[in-house]
């Protein structure tokens, strides 16, 4: 710890974002970058603590003290590969990830954590600006053929782990580009995708194969995936969405929220999207029903979109700000979060239950709604909804059933062991196998599966009949 009083002297200094009337116009990145200097006093605040509760909370188990203290004396490759020795793709997590590290920090017990999520960004930026991030190519291959289906954050990490190891890896991804969720469900504002774009490039350069437009069971048997691979990983996400099966549902106007989301970063991307597919909420009043972070995402795409209005209802009751007695220090706190979206013009209600669609000549006018709390019914205006109530599991109708996979009580794909299936030679990772969760929680999954599977294809038996 190159500065130990630097926390009492130095202050926590966020970038912040830009001005509310500037990123409304615009999909670019709403979060600001602070000098190097100010970077690496932010840096000097990491106490070292005795028991690092930030790598405690991390779920990949970042060395945070460590890069901490690099970055301050300005040791910024050695920063590098200390971060990216535990986290794949730090660019990613360092937009998108709610930092349970910053929660857990010591510096928290005050309310001024340590701006890890923002260092680490900024340690990576200045790693790809400075050319310290290059092709990494395995000194030899083993032979060995593993197919890893989807490439979100969990499919990448699977891939690039097992490219290491000299495995030949094949990543298959339905959609037209790489990415998951990451290029469809985040919205630019929250992460260009020119960021994701540079990291499949570097992944292909190192000699990973992407076939992307490619759903198994459709442009690929499944027959020939298992004869073809002498490993395959499943890390097709949780793509079966929460419905709400009431009154109205099919109403036009009703979508899901990923249905908004997906086509804007389609367009913002340069994608043909037809006329009259364009969802669009321009001069609607728009009811997000879902009070968590794709809800959110959709409130800053609907004001991007020059909404009329945009009100977000949670089923849940409003969680209290600042510190919660449930959820104590080092745990995460369940406290209301408000987002840059919210503060860009949004109308947020809680304890409030969606009892029916209610339209015009097919068409959605309004939504009956009832105050939990009070038992009051009104109805909210609305002439588009976006259901933002998370998701329930993978889906199962295809590529996992045609597999024959089993799946545990919630429907994800279960896992005997070590990131195993049911089905031999198959292996599970991200949030097919957990449930929806972070970005972060996926690279971990990724690299533990990714561990098991190379594991397997060491075993004398591996890809004998």
């Amino acid at each position: 710890m190159g500065n130990p009083k630097a926390f009492l002297t130095i202050n926590r200094k966020e970038a912040g974002y830009r001005s509310v009337l500037e990123r409304i116009e615009d999909f670019g990145e709403v979060e600001q970058t602070l000098n190097t200097e100010d970077r690496m006093l932010q840096a000097s605040r990491c106490m070292d603590c005795g028991v690092p509760f930030c790598h405690w909370a991390c779920p990949v188990a970042n060395c945070m003290p460590e890069w901490q203290d690099s970055l301050y004396q300005g040791k910024w490759q050695e920063a590098y590969d200390r971060l990216s020795a535990t986290n794949n793709f730090p660019e990613f997590t360092g937009r998108v990830c709610p930092a349970l590290c910053e929660k857990s920090c010591v510096l928290n017990l005050q309310g001024v954590p340590v701006t890890i999520r923002e260092n680490e960004v900024a340690i990576v930026e200045h790693a790809f600006q400075e050319g310290y991030i290059k092709p990494r190519c395995p000194r030899r291959r083993t032979g060995k053929k593993v197919a890893v289906i989807g490439s979100g954050p969990a499919g990448l990490a699977v891939a690039d782990m097992l490219n290491r190891k000299g495995h030949s890896v094949t990543v298959i991804e339905k959609d037209e580009t790489p990415g998951g969720l990451l290029r469809f469900g985040i919205p630019d504002f929250k992460l260009n995708k020119k960021i994701i774009d540079r990291r499949i490039s570097l992944l292909e350069a190192e000699g990973i194969d992407f076939k992307n437009n490619t759903e198994v069971g459709k442009d690929l048997s499944v027959e020939d995936l298992m004869k073809g691979f002498d490993a395959v990983c499943l890390c097709t996400g949780s793509g079966k969405a929460r419905d709400l099966t009431v009154e109205g549902r099919d109403l036009k106007g009703v979508y899901f929220a990923l249905q908004l989301l997906q086509q804007q970063n389609r367009l913002v991307r340069g994608m043909d999207v037809p006329e009259q597919e364009r969802i669009s909420t321009e001069n609607k009043h728009v009811l997000i029903i879902g009070g968590g972070d794709t809800g959110s995402d959709c409130v800053g795409t609907a004001v991007r979109q020059k909404a009329a209005s945009v009100t977000q209802i949670e089923i849940l009751p409003e969680p209290p700000e600042g510190v919660n007695p449930d959820t104590p220090w080092p745990l995460y706190p369940n406290i209301l979060k408000t987002s840059s979206s919210h503060k860009e013009g949004c109308t947020r209600r809680w304890s409030i239950a969606s009892r029916r669609f209610i339209g015009e000549k097919g068409t959605l006018a309004g939504v009956e709604v009832t105050d939990i709390q009070t038992g009051a019914t009104e109805v909210i205006k609305a002439d588009m909804v976006f259901l933002s109530m998370g998701f329930v599991h993978p889906v199962h109708e295809g590529l996992l059933d045609s597999l024959g996979v089993a799946y545990d009580a919630r429907g994800n794909v279960a896992t005997m062991t070590e990131s195993k299936t049911s089905v031999d030679k198959v292996f599970v990772a991200g949030d097919a196998s957990s449930g929806a969760s972070l970005v972060v929680r996926a690279i971990d999954s990724g690299r533990k599966a990714a561990a098991s599977i190379h594991k397997y294809l060491n075993l004398p038996t591996c890809g004998k009949a």
